[in-house]
This record gives structure tokens, C-alpha cells and sequence, in this order.
């Protein structure tokens, strides 16, 4: 409980320094809740075949976009098996270019050619682990909108950024990076996905999630115009569970989810699926 009240304390402290410097509030977004499943390294052939039964027997609104993520082996797999009336398929991430001697590598182009619809580009896992800075993800995700993908852009802080006031100089430098590369946001889903909450059990507070959606979007506002903001889907992703989905889709910002752990539980994450309320778009 105290690493919480000492992320909220931090929280204000750097809101109300910045405050006065934020553009005029605008509304929350008027597109179609999202609620993305990112099963990271997990799984085996008899894991993933259960999971997909589990979410074949779930039912999901009509007025919400759901995405499942899994690893690029078991892409096939899912793609033949799971209701493709009810989801949709992503990768979890791509090349930042294009087909050629990258030993190891996805291009978009072949996710693509494969008929996978979404990547997730910029996971904080990617930044820590494989060094992907702002510039890189921003690149990347350029070109996976040329090659014609939706993406799942994530952005977050760390406790140590967060607790040192700084989390909105964070979000602003990783934000000019996307907004440089990227001149069309019709395809791009924006995931906000605070380090310290990811696998970790903690979650954001829903004013706290809040209060970095708004100023997202305020961003948004300010850089790219109101009717883009207006449009952009904003989501959070860390420790989303489904108990406490709910409280946190109320907020007025929080436009879906970018779901981890929870995502490898079908009847979990199809209780995700389902909170979005009146924020289903018919």
C-alpha cells in the first residue's frame, strides 16, 4: 500500500506543476472500446488450443474491437482456430524495416502478406530488455503503417520517472518521437502502460490512470488537432484484471485495455472484454 500512496503523491506533485502549461481539456474518445490480449512468451501447443476453446465460448459485445497477441509460433494456430467474428489477430512486434538478411526477424510486410491485421510496437518490455529507444519504436511504427497494419503504440514511465515527478517529460519525449514519424493516426492505438504496474500486481488507481489518459489526449489535441485526438483510442495496460476493469473503464479517458497475464485466462479476459458498459459502440 505504500509504494501506491507514494505513486499518487508523486502523481499530483507533477500535475500540478504542469498544469499550467496543458491546452484546454477536450472529450473523450468517441471510437470503439479495444481490449488487446498480449500473451508475451507464453504457451505451449496444448496451453494455446485450451485458451482458444476458452475464448471461442465467450461471448463479446458487438460495439467492441478485441485483439489477441501470440507469439509469432502459434500464429497459424490461432488464426485457424479462434472466431474470427469476435477477434482479431496481432503480433507482438516487427522488423523496422523491410524483407531482407534480418536473421531473426518479422517484417511487417510479411505479417501482412499473412493476414495479421495488428502489431504491438514499443511494449516497455522491448524498451528495457532490447534497448528500443523512443526514435526506434517511432520508425517502426511508421513502417508498419505503410505496409498497412494497425498498431498498438505503447508509452509509459518507470517508479524511479514516476516518483521523480517526471512523468509527463517521459510521455512528451516518447510522444514527439511518434508524432514525428507518424502523419496519419486513423490505424494506431495508443497504449499507455505505467512500467511499474506491468506483471507486477499494482495497479494505476483509476484517477491515476486518468489523469495521464486526459493529458494524452490534451497532447493529442495540441499536436495533432481535436478531431484526431477525439478519435484516437487511449488504453491501459498494467495489471488489468477483471476485477478491477470495471472501475477503471469509467474513467472518462480510458478508451480499453492493453491486457497481459490476465489475457491467458479465457473466462478473465473475456469479463475485460465485457466492461466496457455504455462505452460499446453499436
Amino acid at each position: 500500500m505504500q509504494l501506491c500512496k507514494v505513486q499518487r503523491a508523486s502523481a499530483a506533485r507533477s500535475s500540478r506543476a504542469s498544469r499550467s502549461q496543458r491546452v484546454e481539456v477536450v472529450c473523450a474518445s468517441s471510437a470503439k472500446f479495444f481490449v488487446g490480449g498480449n500473451w508475451k512468451c507464453n504457451g505451449s501447443v496444448a496451453n494455446v488450443a485450451k485458451l482458444v476453446d476458452e475464448l471461442n465460448a465467450g461471448t463479446i459485445p458487438r460495439g467492441v474491437d478485441v485483439v489477441v497477441a501470440p507469439p509469432f509460433i502459434y500464429i497459424d494456430y490461432v488464426m485457424q482456430h479462434l472466431d474470427r467474428d469476435k477477434y482479431q489477430l496481432s503480433a507482438q512486434n516487427a522488423w523496422i524495416g523491410g524483407n531482407g538478411a534480418f536473421t531473426g526477424e518479422v517484417s511487417a510486410e510479411q505479417l501482412t502478406d499473412f493476414g495479421v491485421p495488428w502489431v504491438i510496437l514499443g511494449h516497455s518490455e522491448r524498451r528495457s530488455l532490447f534497448g528500443e529507444s523512443n526514435e526506434v519504436v517511432a520508425k517502426k511504427t511508421s513502417h508498419a503503417l505503410a505496409a498497412g497494419l494497425g498498431v498498438i503504440a505503447c508509452i509509459g514511465e518507470t517508479l524511479e520517472q514516476r516518483n521523480s515527478g517526471s512523468v509527463f517529460k517521459v510521455l512528451d519525449a516518447q510522444m514527439d518521437a511518434l508524432v514525428d514519424e507518424v502523419k496519419d493516426w486513423t490505424k494506431v492505438v495508443l497504449a499507455y502502460e505505467p512500467v511499474w504496474a506491468i506483471g507486477t500486481g499494482v495497479v494505476a488507481s483509476p484517477e491515476q490512470a486518468q489523469e495521464v489518459h486526459a493529458y494524452l489526449r490534451q497532447y493529442c489535441a495540441k499536436k495533432l488537432g481535436a478531431a484526431v485526438a477525439d478519435k484516437l483510442r487511449i488504453i491501459y495496460g498494467g495489471s488489468v484484471s477483471d476485477t478491477n476493469c470495471k472501475d477503471l473503464s469509467k474513467q472518462e479517458d480510458i478508451d480499453g485495455f492493453l491486457v497481459g497475464g490476465a489475457s491467458l485466462k479465457g473466462a478473465a479476459f473475456v469479463t475485460i472484454c465485457n466492461a466496457a458498459g455504455p462505452k460499446a459502440k453499436p
